[in-house]
């Protein structure tokens, strides 16, 4: 019976499964996708991380560091040991006359280098000998850059280094991770002779392991304990792999319950539709009944239908997310792939899939084909022969059911009890106020059933009848608008707080690791050949980290309390001066005089009172390169981040405080505009100051945008998966009362009314619609942008009002659109033979 039925109603059926193959495809490509990418880096993650072990710090190891690592490697506990260092700093061809340059990441490594993995060359093989006697080797990059060939040399600092290699894959670089420029490696042993390592500037030093499986996560435990006061990170390939799980679970869950949201939407259509079929088969359910069928026994029939149907469309939706996935070489092209993936299906991303769109089909369902059970036998006399009056226990039963298990499987997909419950409250709050407000809307409407316009008045009659789709339609169009608008507005405040401002007055351009005898001739340097610029104000700078903090609200006496509060225990850069600059507010507290005398005093910002109770008054302990220094905290300041060309700094000291200790000054300044001219500036600075580090935000800015396009277009690819489920909710919904249109129309035009006219009133009624779905909608949306931006990624919100006015216009618009469109049938039908079927 059930296989019957679907071959006789196919056309009104093909919408159920079509809504669950949206769905299951989505879950299935996004979660097939990050699987794939996830199992490629997790088999390369000891060969990213260049060792099994690494330690890592921004001073120099200590002799205890370095005499417990030779202690361990005496007793077998560790095989292999060598030393890297890590800074940037600038590279320019040894030949006269050349003024290209570009910001380089310097590694200096020893020969034993990498413990794991391999460093790869373009032509032939690693040998530590190729850097012998200042042999260099770089990444392919830097030769198109700067315009030389193997065998010629380069400077770094103030010695000439001799290309001897092509790098084309290293060790020991997050993947994924942002690169100031490209790589240059070069033996340790001629680090020293460039002058590179003045006091305070900032490497990276590094040792790298080889240690048995068994010792790993022993070790790992023990120096994380042992080496909290010598402010060292320890890694491990088996931690970084679970770090990198991690964030990959989230974003696959992330990304699943997007599709877990596309598929309620199109478990909402197979409501509808299933509601309206149901109503469509009156007569045929009596006459099953009249036959001797029991309730029981035609509810059987339907279900069945209902899970081939959902099965049907898990094949489909599978059926799709294979072959978008199967597109995904072909749609990245030549872009850089950082490891190789082998795009595929995975066999747990089909299950979930599969298993998440029956259940949906079957929980959907299963609530309007209860009311088979209250057809009776005397409806093929009677009319108005109905469903159940009174309390249907087993309806409410039912749903209850499947809104508990509905939850378990948001849950489920969001890896996460309080997002998944978040969700589901989400949407139950919006369908909540999208009932209240067709009720409103349906109450506000009464008056014009008697207005002179005939399309208003039948517009209204239509919306107000019982039964009439209204419901269907603003849960469907609300919800899609609530979603769509949500993350718009939410990407919106995202780019908003990622761009970076470059006008014409903005400095473009960072110079680092400015020694203090540097000053007046880097100036002098910069006002001589920047176009009428200026000189650049110079920011002296330190490195800090949080020790100790003793408050009226929190008191952490050691090191240990401090890393407890997260990024407070983080490394520092700190500046002093004697007054406020152009993007700061004194909040709270009093600016020094720096006239007077005193103690160390500092002025922290806003973010460090809200996270960590920092107040004025509260001693904070700092371990300033090596130095312990206690200052009190004065004041509470407001740092507009956007305006950077005074810089930003967390902490700031009161003059004084760093008497007689080595720092450098770091400055901001505009570049010409020319790129000739530009060159020819940053030329200049790295061959009179070979140690100034020169960041040219004009390129780092391309990558943000690169960045930023990428994450554009997964929220594009994102809210238009949505959008078309809505669109294809819609178009159902409407699809499904054309039964009911039909016969209307035929009344309507035999009593004179014209094609016309009959549209005009199918356009008021499903605009009307449009605007009070998207109304509610978008005012839903700007709530979760708020939440989201507010106590989710934590970063300020702003409201998008034209984004939201312009989402109910196109709400509005679309709705109204296509709801003329799929009433084409209705229209071009001709009243006599609906009559006569009648």
């Amino acid at each position: 019976m059930a296989s019957r039925e679907i071959r006789s109603s196919w056309q009104r059926l093909l919408f159920f499964f079509v809504c669950i193959a949206v769905g299951v495809a989505s879950i299935v490509a996004l979660r097939s996708v990050i699987q794939s990418v996830r199992t490629a880096l997790a088999g390369q993650a000891r060969e990213m991380l260049g060792a099994d072990l690494r330690l890592s710090s921004g001073n120099p190891f200590s002799e205890t560091v370095r005499g417990q690592v030779a202690d361990v490697r005496r007793v077998g506990r560790v095989t292999a040991v060598t030393e890297a260092i890590e800074l940037m700093t600038m590279a320019r061809p040894a030949s006269p006359g050349s003024t290209a340059t570009r910001m380089v990441e310097l590694q200096a490594i020893e020969s034993g280098f990498p413990v794991r993995g391999a460093l790869t060359l373009r032509d032939g093989s690693y040998n530590h000998a190729l850097l012998s006697d200042r042999g260099a080797l770089v990444r392919p990059e830097l030769l198109a850059q700067l315009g030389i060939n193997v065998g010629d040399a380069i400077l770094i600092g103030d010695v000439s280094f001799t290309i001897r290699g092509v790098v084309t894959s290293e060790p020991g670089r997050a993947i994924g991770a942002f690169s100031i420029g490209p790589r240059v490696f070069i033996d340790l042993a001629d680090l020293a002779s460039t002058g590179l390592l003045a006091f305070g500037s900032r490497a990276t030093y590094q040792l790298l392991l080889a240690v048995p499986d068994s010792e790993l996560e022993p070790l790992t435990d023990q120096w994380r304990e042992a080496f909290v006061e010598e402010v060292v990170s320890v890694r491990s390939y088996r931690r970084s792999e679970d770090r990198m799980g991690d964030n990959f679970d989230r974003a696959e869950n992330y990304l699943s319950l997007v599709g877990l949201v596309v598929l309620i939407l199109g478990g909402i259509g197979v409501s509808s539709v299933t509601r309206v079929f149901v109503q469509q088969k009156m007569r045929s359910i009596a006459v099953l009944k009249c036959l001797g069928a029991s309730s029981r026994q035609v509810l059987a029939i339907y279900m069945t239908q209902a899970v081939c149907l959902g099965a049907a469309g898990c094949a489909l939706g599978v059926a799709i997310a294979g072959a978008v996935v199967a597109l995904i070489p072909m749609l990245l092209g030549d872009a850089p792939i950082l490891v190789p993936v082998e795009y595929g299906l995975t066999p747990s991303a089909v299950g979930q899939g599969a298993a998440v769109g029956l259940l949906v089909s079957l929980l959907f369902a299963v609530v309007p084909l209860l009311e088979v059970r209250h057809v009776k036998p005397s409806s093929l006399l009677r009319h108005d022969a109905t469903a159940s009056d009174g309390d249907d226990w087993v309806r409410r039963s039912a749903v209850l059911t499947a809104g508990l298990l509905l939850v378990a499987v948001a849950v489920w997909q969001a890896g996460s009890l309080r997002v998944g419950l978040g969700l589901v409250a989400g949407m139950i709050g919006v369908g909540v106020v999208l009932h209240l407000s067709g009720m409103v809307l349906i109450r506000a409407l009464q008056p014009l059933r008697h207005a002179r316009s005939f399309p208003l008045r039948q517009a209204v009659l239509h919306l107000a009848r019982p039964g009439s789709q209204a419901g269907i339609v603003l849960l469907a169009v609300g919800l899609g608008t609530f979603f769509i608008l949500g993350v718009r507005s939410l990407q919106v405040n995202l780019l908003r707080d990622f761009s970076v401002q470059v006008g014409t007055t903005v400095p473009d351009m960072f110079l680092l690791d400015v020694q203090e005898d540097q000053r007046v001739a880097l100036s002098a340097f910069i006002a001589e050949r920047n176009e009428g610029q200026g000189s650049p104000a110079l920011i002296p700078v330190l490195r800090a980290r949080v020790t100790a903090v003793k408050g009226r609200e929190v008191d952490l006496d050691q090191i240990q309390d401090v890393r407890g509060r997260g990024s407070l225990a983080r490394e520092y850069t700190v500046t002093y001066r004697a007054a406020l600059e152009e993007n700061e507010e004194l909040l709270e507290g009093e600016w020094w005089d720096a006239d007077a005398g005193g103690g160390p005093e500092v002025s922290i910002e806003e973010s460090l009172q809200e996270r960590f109770q920092i107040h004025p008054g509260d001693d904070v302990r700092f371990d300033v390169l090596g130095r312990e220094i206690v200052a009190r905290v004065s004041s509470v300041r407001r740092v507009n981040w956007e305006d950077f060309g005074a810089g930003g700094f967390m902490f700031v000291f009161r003059p004084g405080t760093f008497d007689g200790a080595p720092h450098t000054y770091m400055s901001t300044a505009r570049g010409p505009s020319s790129a000739a001219a530009r060159g020819a500036l940053v030329g200049g600075l790295v061959a009179q100051f070979p140690n100034v580090s020169v960041i040219d935000l004009r390129e780092m800015l391309d990558t943000v945008r690169q960045v930023v396009d990428t994450v554009t277009l997964g929220v594009t690819v994102v809210g238009g998966l949505v959008l078309l489920s809505g669109v294809l909710i819609l178009i159902g919904a409407v699809s499904m009362t054309k039964f009911r249109r039909v016969y209307e129309a035929a009344i309507l035009k035999t009593l004179g009314a014209t094609t016309r006219l009959v549209a005009t009133m199918l356009l008021v009624e499903y605009g009307v619609l449009g605007a009070v779905a998207g109304t509610v909608g978008a005012s839903c949306a700007v709530g979760l942008s708020w939440w989201m931006a507010t106590y989710v990624l934590e970063m300020p919100w702003h409201p998008t009002p034209l984004l939201s006015l312009g989402g109910i216009v196109l709400t509005s618009a679309l709705v109204a659109l296509v709801g003329v469109i799929s009433s084409v049938d209705v229209l071009r039908h001709r009243p006599l033979s609906t009559l006569r079927a009648e």
